[in-house]
């Protein structure tokens, strides 16, 4: 297949799982294999992370406003009533920490998952099954903090560790491991939501930035990561812009779409999938992943 059309497919899959409770590895692992790309490959593993930053730069822009409002309000928020340790800009950076800190020291598992397409699958459907039931259970109360200004420090812990868990088994999502936690301490759909994308921030950008580093500099990879040197012709800067810019408006339209869908409907959608999708991989994956 034509590599520019391989990189407006590949665009539009990660554009469209980044930020849905679906995990864009595993969606982006099985495309990847669907389309016959070679996953060693050295080009395609950095292609691969870099338009990762297109999806991030969409979810930048379209909470710009939210950002700046609260970079107005610090530290003592809309209301007065925040202070350093609870507003809302304090509450994503403890979380970033809690999840940035175990996922270091757990690299060499996370690694190892990433090629078990095994993994994958049970941690979709074990996601699937925890957001299903989260959701129809948490529905049903009354849940207190109804707008990130009236998140707690404790709150925004629990969050960054569960996160913790997307990053040690890849097809669990992130953005699935935040909303679900966040719904279990006492938030409400659209709070969890709010805040699973403010935190998916500096999360992703952290870690795509330190993949694409890790990948292209032999000093800091082991020899069967890194890719360096990597000869980049015009053919393939014109490819990976592609793949960047395709995500970053998919994206844009997915995380509008995204949170209109989950005020109305919630997760249910989303976590069927997930176990349906589990399924076909426990049954066809090793077949897929060979062929």
């Amino acid at each position: 297949m034509n590599d520019y059309l391989i990189s407006v497919l590949l665009g539009i899959v990660e554009g469209l799982t980044e930020f849905l409770p679906v995990s864009s590895t595993a969606h982006l692992r099985i495309s990847e294999a669907l389309l016959h790309i070679p996953l060693d490959d050295a080009y395609w593993k950095m292609y691969t992370i870099v338009i990762q930053l297109g999806a991030i730069l969409a979810l930048c822009l379209l909470f710009l406003g939210r950002i700046i409002e609260f970079t107005r309000t610090f530290p003592k928020g809309e209301n007065g009533d925040r202070t350093i340790w609870n507003h809302p800009i304090s509450l994503t950076f403890f979380a970033f920490v809690c999840t940035a800190g175990p996922s270091l020291l757990l690299i060499k598992l996370i690694g190892k998952n990433l090629e078990s397409i095994h993994a994958m699958a049970l941690a979709l459907l074990i996601g699937g099954i925890v957001m299903w039931i989260i959701d129809f259970v948490m529905v049903r109360q009354d849940p207190p903090t109804h707008d990130v200004e009236q998140m707690t420090f404790w709150q925004a812990i629990f969050i960054g560790i569960c996160q913790v868990t997307s990053a040690v088994f890849p097809g669990t999502s992130r953005s699935m491991s935040t909303i679900a936690a966040g719904q279990l301490v006492g938030m409400t759909r659209p709070t969890a939501l709010e805040f699973s994308f403010l935190l998916s921030i500096p999360t992703m950008l952290a870690a795509t930035v330190y993949d694409l580093f890790k990948t292209l500099h032999h000093s800091h990879a082991a020899a069967a990561d890194a890719i360096a040197p990597l000869v980049m012709t015009q053919k393939n800067w014109i490819v990976l812009a592609i793949g960047f810019v395709v995500s970053f408006f998919v994206a844009l339209g997915v995380v509008e779409w995204f949170l209109q869908w989950v005020r109305k409907h919630g997760f249910v959608l989303f976590a069927v999938y997930r176990i349906l999708l589990a399924a076909a991989l426990l049954v066809f994956g090793s077949k897929l992943m060979t062929s």
